[in-house]
């Protein structure tokens, strides 16, 4: 079924093949009935050269012959046949089929004044009305298959590469995920262990009991969250020898620690953590506590703790405040401290990486807020962020950041962006506007000039001599009609009426010329008993649509009448 557009636009074109048919075939001098019935059948004709190709072609082909106004109905359906008959075969045997049937219908036609310049001249004109159009058409398919193979097949070596990308990442991830769990792992167990033994040593007092034990739960804690994100980078896979003890410390060693909270409930224990370590620290809560998506839960309590962890790197016993303001759309998570105390030092010492700011403004962003941070009028640092309570969708949920993208390479950005743009091809669509891969490239590029220049130099070439051999036949053929069929007026003037048939036909041309058919339409009367001879003047006439005609009437052996006058051409 086709679409509306379609049915418009073959109405239109039908219409115009009808009129543009029964235009030609009045030029042709034909009947009213006549005009009509092949405008309506060109018309009617048309749009069945997508459906029946072949057989629309030979009809038409074969109507043109008798009827002038299927002429141009011809080169469309030639070039719509080109184009659609499948196989190559098929396709030389019907255009061989509707050549031959089409010349020898001309030749049945012109067969009382058939001649063999006749016969070469339709020879000529079939092949450039119905071959070089079905060629032209030909060619026009199978470049449309090749861009569209091609284009497919682009499409698909994309979508392969981007699954080796994507068996990349995983790999590199896995292998980030082993290097973690093996060497962080390990180190992390060792503290725990060794904290754990200071933590039973009688010789420590009760304060330095308290803070080993603190160093303990923080390389405990440690190790929950490096379990889980190992688990993001294997994509939920548990790291091996993963479980719920610390590697190196075995079943005796370890206690039963529950993981601690890491959304806005775990904000009170890194407050707690802190205060142990002789920091002060204040926390204040506004406004009417509200749930917040997993991702906005976890990022709040990554800025708090990215905020006690550069209080305590940079202003060592400073006062930290914490604050939890929730507001009508979002939740205000702000952390500020004072300047360092001039005995604890400036802290400029501190290696730092620089990275955990950056990190949390994109963890921020990921669930639709901002986080802000710079010092303060007091000489102090503030860490501010604002995370809404509803999650942008679209997120792929993990472990850790919940239903937040968390992919470490961002998929839209990895693999698209090594290749480089290139110029797009016809229409569009398959590829969404993506560039090709250099080598796909260059194979498109190489197939397509090379199959294009063979292919558009034969279509040429063939043309061209067609047309510079129908142009010396045709120039010598019509030399030799003229010389039949016209004369000078100072040779109308030199016949004399009265002379004897014989004499005057040697002075004249034979007039058996297709240039003389249709002389005698609007002719005057013809003496009644002669046998006349029409011959066209080689001037022109008194307009365009006129034609000067010299005739010639015989009685008895005998020139009777002479006379000049002009018909419509």
């Amino acid at each position: 079924m086709w679409p509306p557009r379609r049915i418009v636009g073959e109405s239109l074109l039908s219409v115009v093949f009808g009129l543009l048919g029964a235009g030609v075939e009045a030029l042709g001098h034909g009947g009213m009935v006549q005009i009509v019935a092949v405008g309506l059948a060109a018309g009617l004709l048309s749009p069945w050269r997508r459906v029946l190709p072949a057989t629309v072609l030979l009809v038409t082909a074969a109507g043109s012959v008798p009827f002038d106004g299927f002429t141009l109905l011809v080169l469309v359906t030639a070039w719509s046949a080109g184009r659609r008959i499948d196989g190559v075969g098929k396709a030389v045997g019907t255009f061989g089929l509707v050549y031959v049937l089409t010349l020898g219908l001309a030749v049945v036609q012109e067969l009382p004044r058939f001649s063999l310049s006749h016969l070469l001249v339709g020879a000529l004109w079939l092949l450039v009305a119905i071959i070089v159009p079905g060629l032209a058409g030909r060619y026009w398919s199978q470049r449309r298959t090749l861009t569209d193979t091609l284009r497919e097949y682009s499409a698909q070596l994309l979508r392969e590469r981007a699954m080796i990308a994507g068996q990349a990442r995983m790999r590199e991830r896995q292998r980030i995920a082993q290097d973690m769990h093996d060497s962080l792992g390990h180190q992390l167990a060792l503290i725990a262990v060794h904290t754990g033994a200071l933590e039973v040593d009688r010789e420590l007092t009760g304060r330095q009991r308290e803070a080993v034990g603190v160093l303990r739960e923080a390389s405990v804690a440690a190790m929950h969250e490096l379990r889980e994100v190992v688990g993001v980078l294997r994509d939920g896979t548990p790291a091996p020898g993963q479980g719920d003890t610390a590697p190196g410390l075995g079943a005796a060693g370890a206690e039963d620690v529950t993981a601690p909270s890491r959304g806005v409930a775990g904000i009170e224990g890194l407050m707690e953590a802190s205060r142990s370590a002789g920091t002060d620290v204040e926390l204040r809560c506004f406004g009417e506590p509200r749930p917040l998506p997993a991702t906005a839960d976890h990022a709040a309590y990554r800025i708090a703790q990215e905020g006690l962890t550069n209080a305590h790197k940079h202003a060592p016993g400073a006062a930290i405040t914490i604050e939890l303001r929730y507001e009508p759309d979002s939740l205000v998570v702000e952390v500020a401290n004072g300047p360092a105390p001039e005995t604890a030092g400036t802290g400029r010492s501190v290696v730092s990486g620089g990275q955990g700011l950056t990190g949390l403004g994109e963890r921020a962003r990921l669930v639709g807020g901002m986080v802000h941070a710079g010092p303060t009028a007091d000489g102090g640092f503030r860490l501010a962020g604002v995370l809404p309570y509803t999650s942008p969708e679209g997120g792929i949920p993990s472990p850790v950041l919940g239903d937040a993208a968390t992919t470490f390479v961002d998929p839209t950005g990895d693999f698209r962006q090594q290749i480089p743009a290139g110029p797009l091809g016809e229409g569009d669509p398959v590829m969404d506007g993506i560039g090709l891969p250099k080598e796909l490239a260059k194979a498109m590029s190489r197939n397509k000039t090379s199959s294009g220049i063979a292919i558009g130099c034969g279509v040429a070439a063939l043309i061209a001599l067609l047309l510079v051999i129908a142009a010396v036949v045709g120039g010598i053929f019509l030399m030799g009609e003229t010389d039949k069929a016209m004369i000078e007026p100072k040779q109308y003037k030199a016949v004399k009426v009265g002379q004897s048939e014989a004499e005057v036909r040697k002075q004249l041309p034979q007039g058996d010329s297709f240039l003389t058919d249709d002389l005698d339409k609007g002719a005057p009367p013809v003496p009644e008993g002669a046998k006349c001879l029409s011959l066209n003047s080689t001037e022109s006439g008194s307009s365009w649509r006129k034609e000067p005609v010299f005739r010639f009437c015989f009685k008895d052996g005998t020139l009777i009448e002479k006379k000049s006058f002009e018909v419509r051409n």
